[in-house]
């Protein structure tokens, strides 16, 4: 198994690495049980039966993953060490095709723990991944940091020149190369021994932060007796509240509103009720900020402190120019150049937009704060566009969404989906779909998983319980996931969701195409740079509001109605409305990811607060927006998936803003010329080229940052 599948292990479970340097630590330090390995109830010890061998959950229990992640490790070991000691000179065949496809056990195991502990985890998954975190950190530096191996590798790195390799090879070998360097395999043993400790530091203190955070979002309940403070709340998400109240002995008969999504955004919305919205606003906001047990500042002070530590051992100036090195970015400066573009025009719409909703408000109203900001936007929004967030809901049934983005895939690359019935599934409501080309082979599956619940983490995402690739010269179709915190259906009302969550929808759908289509002969260049990977998810957003994929799937609920064209109008209409807010609150994050992890922070207890403070002055940023995740809570990078990256939402924007234009000038948003180039040099690719010239293979030249300013209304 590559390095970069046990780097990506590591960052869903919010735990880089620590660990030893020769096979016999390897193997004391994984201390196996014999009756582990003689186990024959363990499902992870046999081939899967089920349909498209996707996991078995029924039979998986929570005290089979200890047994089955050391055996995995011992497996990987032998492997590795038959690598280390094979008597023939080193080639790509028995080095890096070895190296390539080892590990598929502990591969296979690692991808249903962290998928579940992600989508539906538990107190005994939380503490597994806190026992397990050390075992993995150990054994990643262990692969990364074995002197033996290395030297095998850099004599095949050496002589690529002189070999008559494929370009998939040569690539394989030189991204195993730059993987083991950043790794630390250059290092001294003074070296490799103080990056072991830093990173099992960074490990755990990530990996705390996203329990904490878990914790505290399902800690908070608004709970509601008086029905004059439902003045203004929407029906159905009224409904939704007195279904979370039927659940809690203490609150039955009344209304309990949470810091999920599709709670607390609504509320903040509509609700009348001034003191309610700033009660729920700033709950939201000061998420592990309390001063309490799950509070994360000290966690962040630190985790800033080793990051720079660990960059300044790697010879870098600060963490975010070692992350970026490996990136299409290249350096922190090019990042903020690009944050600096779009900022300027993002604040002052979002200045203007300010402006018109304290005229909304009146001049006796007070001051205009942070929870008065989305419940005077919908008035705004309302009133210059005639616009209703709630007439619009009922024609975006979550069913007829998802076959109408089934409908733009077929429509685009040929291929169909079809749900498989009674499959194995951890969740009850969580399907399958099996996905075929257009000529009738299997590209993959996929599961969806869609509403909110105590044991799932916020936001959404797509993932893998097995990812694309070869065995024995055979395509293995991948086990996807797309997983989200939708709005649940109540009563004999469906799901209703609202337009952010259909973009949502097409956008996890988008990373979905990406991963189904993937066809790439080695794990080792199966992923592309973090900057890139929002490339296919965000380009898919662009066909959600199109006016004829509208038609397809944008359907009365209860009349079957097809949405009026006077309503799509309104929606293409206000489609930029509130741009400057939306762009502004996420800037304001992307800086205050990238100020963190450029500033010389040379003690674990700084002032985290007094950092962000001073970050946001910086730029400018108005009292009434806070960024879209403060510190405390900013998941992204602080548990290791976005760090110094948040910003590759706004460098792949700008990618998928002109490779949608590649469309729109043929004339035809299906043009199937240019999908099927799309797909070609772009989605089937993964990283196995480089990710800027595969998109001017794609494009046939370099993007611009108009086509994004004039996507986000900033032009």
């Amino acid at each position: 198994m590559k390095n970069s599948i046990l780097l990506t292990i590591l960052i869903i479970m919010s735990a880089s690495s620590a660990n030893s340097q020769d096979a016999n630590l390897r193997g004391a330090t994984t201390a196996i049980a014999v009756a582990a390995l003689t186990e024959s109830d363990n499902p992870f010890f046999t081939e899967w039966t089920t349909p498209f061998g996707v996991p078995p959950f029924e039979k998986i229990l929570n005290e089979h993953y200890i047994p089955a992640f050391e055996r995995a490790i011992q497996e990987h070991n032998q492997e590795i060490e038959s690598i280390i000691k094979d008597p023939n000179p080193p080639d790509f065949k028995n080095t890096f095709a070895a190296f390539d496809g080892s590990g598929k056990l502990l591969e296979k195991v690692s991808s249903v723990f962290f998928a579940l502990n992600g989508a539906n985890t538990s107190q005994e998954l939380q503490t597994l991944a806190k026992k397990l975190n050390p075992l993995l950190s150990q054994h990643n530096d262990d692969i990364n940091l074995d002197p033996k191996l290395f030297e095998r590798v850099k004599i095949v790195y050496a002589a690529r020149g002189k070999m008559n390799y494929d370009p998939q090879q040569l690539r394989l070998i030189e991204e195993t190369y730059k993987n083991f360097i950043r790794g630390g395999a250059g290092l001294d043993s003074v070296g490799k021994a103080r990056l072991r400790e830093l990173n099992k530091e960074i490990s755990m203190l990530q990996l705390t932060f996203g329990q904490n955070l878990l914790a505290e979002t399902n800690a908070f309940k608004l709970v509601i007796s008086n029905k004059d403070d439902l003045s203004g709340l929407p029906d159905d998400l009224i409904s939704a509240a007195a279904e979370a109240a039927k659940a809690d002995t203490a609150a039955k008969g009344k209304w309990v509103f949470t810091l999920q999504n599709p709670s607390v955004m609504p509320f903040l919305q509509f609700s009348d009720k001034r003191e309610l919205r700033e009660k729920m606003f700033k709950a939201y906001i000061n998420r592990c900020n309390n001063n309490n047990s799950k509070d994360n500042k000290a966690i962040i002070a630190k985790l800033v402190m080793l990051r720079g530590q660990k960059a300044k051992l790697m010879g870098y100036s600060s963490f975010a120019a070692f992350v970026l090195d490996d990136r299409m970015a290249k350096t922190p400066g090019n990042v903020y150049d690009l944050l600096n573009q779009v900022w300027k025009p993002a604040l002052a719409m979002a200045k203007k937009e300010r402006d018109d909703m304290k005229q909304m408000q009146g001049p006796n109203a007070g001051s205009f704060t942070g929870w008065d900001w989305r419940y005077y936007s919908e008035k705004v929004k309302k009133s210059k566009f005639n616009l209703d967030e709630e007439a619009v809901k009922p024609y975006f049934k979550l069913e007829n969404v998802r076959d109408g983005i089934f409908y733009v895939a077929n429509k685009l690359y040929g291929i169909t989906f079809t749900e498989v019935p009674d499959a194995p599934t951890y969740y009850k409501g969580v399907n399958l779909y099996e996905c075929r080309d257009k000529d009738g082979s299997l590209l993959g599956v996929v599961y969806m998983d869609f509403h909110p619940r105590a044991g799932k983490r916020g936001g959404a995402w797509c993932g893998s319980f097995r990812s694309q690739s070869y065995l024995d010269g055979r395509r293995v179709e991948p086990v996807m996931t797309i997983v989200c915190n939708f709005t649940a259906p109540t009563g004999d009302k469906p799901a209703l969701l609202t337009a952010d969550e259909v973009e949502t929808f097409f956008h996890e759908f988008g990373h979905n195409l990406a991963g189904l289509f993937k066809n790439v002969p080695y794990q080792g260049i199966s992923s592309v740079p973090r900057d890139f990977v929002e490339l296919p998810s965000q380009i898919n957003e662009h066909w959600a509001f199109e006016p004829e994929v509208l038609k397809v799937y944008a359907k009365h609920y209860i009349t079957g109605e097809v949405i009026p064209r006077e309503l799509v109008d309104k929606i293409i209409k206000s489609g930029k409305f509130g741009a400057g807010f939306k762009s502004t609150e996420y800037l304001a994050a992307s800086f205050l990811d990238m100020d963190y992890h450029t500033s010389p922070q040379t003690t674990g207890k700084f002032d985290v607060l007094k950092f962000e403070t001073d970050a946001m002055n910086k730029i400018g940023l108005i009292e009434q927006i806070p960024p879209r995740y403060r510190s405390t809570y900013f998941q992204h990078t602080m548990t290791g998936g976005y760090t110094a990256g948040y910003y590759s939402y706004i460098w792949a924007e700008v990618l998928d803003a002109d490779a949608f234009q590649a469309f729109k000038e043929t004339g035809n948003i299906f043009d199937q010329a240019t999908a099927t180039r799309f797909r070609k040099d772009i989605l089937e690719k993964g990283g196995s080229e480089d990710a800027m010239q595969m998109y001017v293979d794609f494009r046939g030249k370099k993007p611009s940052i108009d086509a994004l300013l004039e996507n986000r209304g900033l032009k």
